[in-house]
């Protein structure tokens, strides 16, 4: 066992430093797996060497961020234990602007970073992670960025309508209106970067599309940005098909992750099988995201690893 002592001036810098409720100390303690407690001025980390000292450098940076604004935003707190948990001392510079005035979206953890770059560097990226990792928001930001700069002339977002334990046929209302409860989180993470007038508008004009994975059998692509969501609920040939519908000056980004599969029992998912197939294919990279790159709700990353520590027992 280890231990290091941080000191502080007072004890409304210790509040500060801890959080509400010592929610930023519960963080610390949860990434690094580490034990810290104050006494008399002085703040002692304890636990493994590697951990205390992620755990202490976090703390120092913490501090250093409160002595200079006064303030320590749930994000800044997640991008600093996500440098640290990774021991990437290199600061992360990719950002994505989109195209809401002054809007700008960055990657905060070392493995979305990874994971931008990727995209930006290949015409096929996959992208596997739990939920909260950031798979479909970063890679919807690159898409409305590459619309921005005239790189391409559409979006297309694609989901499979897979139930997840509930059945379609109970919906209410027409096929458009079964299938909107599919498509709702890739709309949800539009919203966050363009205004809805704008996105109404190039949804009329072709220029986005969101739409059911059976929806494109038989289309070729060329210059779009097309984004496949959850895309551990497709078959081995609904992949196939998907994969094969790139045109000239497309791009494709396949998100999925495979806790999550709600296909029939003895499918194979077409997610598994497209890694095992494409890991060797010039222009395809594969970006594995774990529970360090969730940026949910810190509860989200809990919940995560309680459902991986029971799937071992």
């Amino acid at each position: 066992m280890t231990e290091t002592i941080i000191s502080v001036a007072d004890a409304q810098s210790v509040v500060s430093l801890f959080g509400p409720c010592d929610q930023h100390v519960r963080r610390l303690r949860e990434a690094f797996g580490v034990d810290v407690t104050h006494r008399d001025g002085k703040i002692r980390v304890n636990g493994e060497a590697e951990g205390v000292a992620k755990a202490t450098k976090s703390l120092e940076k913490m501090k250093a961020i409160l002595e200079r604004t006064g303030a320590l935003t749930p994000e800044s707190l997640d991008e600093l234990i996500g440098v640290s948990s990774e021991g990437n001392r290199k600061a992360i510079e990719e950002t994505i602007s989109v195209l809401a005035t002054g809007r700008e979206v960055r990657p905060r953890t070392p493995g979305q970073d990874e994971y931008v770059k990727a995209i930006r560097e290949h015409e096929l990226t996959f992208a596997v992670g739990p939920a909260g990792t950031g798979k479909t928001y970063l890679a919807v930001a690159l898409a409305v960025e590459a619309l921005r700069d005239q790189q391409i002339r559409k979006i297309v977002l694609v989901r499979p309508a897979v139930e997840a334990g509930e059945s379609l046929g109970y919906l209410p209302g027409d096929l458009q209106a079964k299938i909107n409860p599919y498509l709702r989180p890739l709309l949800d993470a539009l919203y966050e970067m363009m205004d809805y007038d704008q996105i109404k508008r190039f949804m009329e004009q072709d220029i986005i599309e969101v739409v059911p994975l059976a929806y494109m059998r038989g289309r070729t692509l060329n210059e779009a940005f097309i984004i496949l969501d959850e895309a551990q609920n497709t078959t081995v040939s609904q992949m196939k098909m998907f994969l094969t519908r790139m045109g000239h000056g497309s791009r494709i980004v396949v998100a999925g992750d495979e806790t999550q599969l709600d296909l029939p029992p003895h499918t194979r998912s077409g997610l598994a099988d497209a890694l095992k197939r494409l890991k060797k294919v010039k222009g395809c990279a594969a970006i594995r995201l774990t529970r360090s790159d969730i940026v949910r709700h810190p509860m989200v990353m809990r919940i995560v690893r309680a459902y991986e520590e029971g799937s071992k027992d």
